[in-house]
């Protein structure tokens, strides 16, 4: 008979892992149910918090994945000798998974399971339970521990999240909270945080209630639909659109009225000479205004249009220069001249 050691557990746990990121579902969830099965039996001397932790995070999201979520608190039931020993975050994991899939009795049944039984002890949370003992016909006490961090973390998704937010019940979760076994700070944080959502509630309910009354005559108000009612922030938004929108309709029509005053006397101009007329258009008598002023501002600006060419023109001059010398600028050998003479000079001689 081979001998298991934590070694040989832990790599049963890494091919585990694999089949879950492989995502072969069925063969991960087959070998953690397993591996789970011998270590509550067989081998729980030699299972570790750690060890029971990951296997554990492996079934549950297997199950999740393969559509099998609402059977993951049987199978922790199933693989552990008490809702004590199963490790918080697992506890967690599959709390949410149930939440996610609307199973909120079941979460709140399996919490509160799990939350009856701790002491505070001197730093931690301690419980014990009896098991029997079929070989030996005894009862065997089992010592659990819990970390406070751990506990607290597992009584706020139980009071908070779900009976004050998901089940909307705050007064039976501040109940809760009055009689839990907590220390007094971790108390009061909890009980402000609850009552404070209870207030709220009060408040929304009021207001509804108001809302609701045959006094006020709001009966279309919560009839209309939410981004229709007033004050809300979709209704705000819309009414300041419409509002912009308005102004700028406005403006643009109170400038073009004041545009039609200032040329109503200009609409059309008849001009006589002798025994001609001529009936000269408000639109000939812009376009002249136009071409004069164009003509005043040419020739205001004269001198500095003048001077802006000339500079310009100046620097074209320049800069065609340069492109000249770069051009021709070459290096001439000093002895070109001088070596066909001396050639000469030999074919006489």
């Amino acid at each position: 008979m081979d001998i298991i050691t934590e070694e040989v557990i832990w790599k049963e746990i890494e091919v585990s892992e694999s089949y879950l990121v492989c995502s072969m579902y069925e063969q991960a969830a087959s070998l953690a149910s397993s591996i789970l099965e011998r270590l509550r039996h067989d081998y729980h001397d030699i299972a570790t918090q750690d060890m029971l932790e990951s296997i554990s995070m492996v079934l549950l999201q297997a199950f999740n994945q393969i559509g099998r979520t609402s059977e993951i608190f049987d199978q922790l039931r199933h693989h552990f000798v008490s809702l004590k020993a199963i490790p918080a975050q697992v506890l967690l994991t599959g709390a949410c998974f149930q939440i996610e899939q609307s199973s909120a009795l079941g979460v709140r049944e399996f919490l509160e399971e799990f939350l009856d039984g701790w002491s505070l002890g001197d730093g931690q949370y301690d419980a014990f339970i009896a098991e029997a003992n079929v070989e030996h016909g005894s009862r065997l006490e089992r010592h659990f521990i819990l970390g406070i961090d751990e506990y607290l973390e597992v009584v706020e998704v139980y009071a908070v999240t779900l009976l004050a937010t998901i089940l909307e019940d705050v007064d039976l979760a501040i109940s809760w909270v009055e009689n839990a076994p907590l220390a007094e700070e971790n108390r009061q944080g909890l009980l402000r945080r609850l009552h404070s959502m209870h207030s709220l509630k009060s408040t929304n309910l009021s207001q509804v209630s108001s809302l609701q009354s045959p006094t006020n005559n709001n009966a279309t108000y919560l009839l209309k639909e939410p981004h229709e009612r007033e004050g809300s922030p979709e209704a705000l938004k819309g009414k300041h659109a419409d509002y912009k929108m308005f102004r700028f309709k406005d403006g643009v029509s109170k400038l073009s009225e004041q545009i039609d005053t200032c040329f109503w006397c200009f609409r059309s101009v008849n001009l006589k000479f002798g025994n001609a007329k001529f009936v000269v258009s408000s639109g000939k008598i812009m376009l002249g205004c136009l071409i004069l002023f164009i003509c005043y501002v040419f020739r205001r600006k004269q001198a500095t249009l003048k001077r802006i060419v000339r500079r310009q023109l100046i620097a074209a001059k320049r800069a065609l220069v340069d492109l000249w010398q770069l051009a021709f600028s070459y290096q001439v050998n000093p002895l070109a001249a001088v070596e066909p003479l001396s050639a000469a000079t030999r074919q006489g001689q």
